[in-house]
């Protein structure tokens, strides 16, 4: 079994086909698939696809590139939304640098929300981080000082002080198709410096379809070959990656539940 904890199934690439993408990612052993919010204002329709599907669980948040159209958005609001039954994270929300579609400063306010609304419910903080990597270790260690709270680095593709400091501070970090990419030693090699038991995969779909898919849409039962890059690179085999990186999913996302158990681990 694996889990793809990043995937935004609400996006129009899947509209067509939504129904045989989520059977193709049980078929192939991804038993949850966690659909990311990126604007609060659409949430409604991202929790609809979660209701619709079992397998299919939650966020809630606004993405760093468009924290400025919603920086009317509260902790408290994160949190009620958050009561949802299937939503299990916060976020996704962040910093990134690499566009200009959102001011620093709108960015650095709506990521201490959102690390608020961790904080108060427990659930993990889904973390973009793309350019950043200065103010995005500020930040988390000063929010951390203020009292910890669970997250993930996903889809890491930023310095290996980031992941360091991310780990030391509690965090996960989570790989995505990049890491299957001949162009990404970097990459890999900061994976096998991650401590086992704060490894994750996704996939970001439909973006960063990993190699033999590479450039084609990216879907959530493509994780399996992120994961088998991730065996090959820390040394395990794909079972064990798969058992390893489950086990971490269900010990962060603690209100998801295993498949069959139905209730989660808080």
């Amino acid at each position: 079994m694996l889990v793809d904890t990043h995937c935004h199934l609400d996006f129009a690439d899947f509209a067509e086909e939504r129904d045989a993408i989520i059977q193709r990612a049980l078929d192939h052993g991804i038993a949850r698939q966690v659909t990311i919010c990126t604007r609060v204002k659409r949430f409604a329709d991202i929790i609809r696809l979660a209701e619709q599907y079992d397998s299919v669980y939650a966020s809630v948040g606004t993405h760093p590139n468009n924290a400025h159209e919603e920086l009317d958005v509260t902790a408290e609001d994160l949190i009620r939304l958050a009561q949802h039954p299937k939503v299990v994270a916060i976020g996704e929300a962040g910093l990134d640098y690499h566009y200009d579609y959102a001011p620093p400063a709108a960015q650095q306010q709506g990521f201490r929300t959102h690390i608020a609304a961790s904080r108060a419910t427990g659930l993990p903080l889904v973390i973009h981080a793309r350019s950043a990597d200065e103010d995005m270790i500020s930040i988390l260690q000063e929010e951390t000082g203020k009292g910890a709270f669970p997250f993930i680095l996903h889809c890491f593709s930023s310095g290996d002080e980031l992941a360091r400091v991310g780990v030391e501070l509690g965090g996960y970090v989570s790989f995505s198709g990049i890491l299957t990419f001949k162009n990404s030693p970097e990459i890999r090699e900061i994976a096998r410096n991650v401590p086992r038991d704060r490894l994750l995969v996704e996939t970001d779909a439909p973006y960063l379809a990993p190699v033999p898919h590479r450039g084609k849409r990216n879907e959530p039962s493509f994780v399996r070959h992120t994961a088998a890059v991730l065996a090959e690179t820390i040394g395990v085999s794909v079972e064990e990656i798969a058992t390893l990186t489950t086990d971490n999913v269900f010990r962060l996302f603690t209100k998801m539940p295993r498949p069959g158990t139905g209730t989660g681990n808080a």
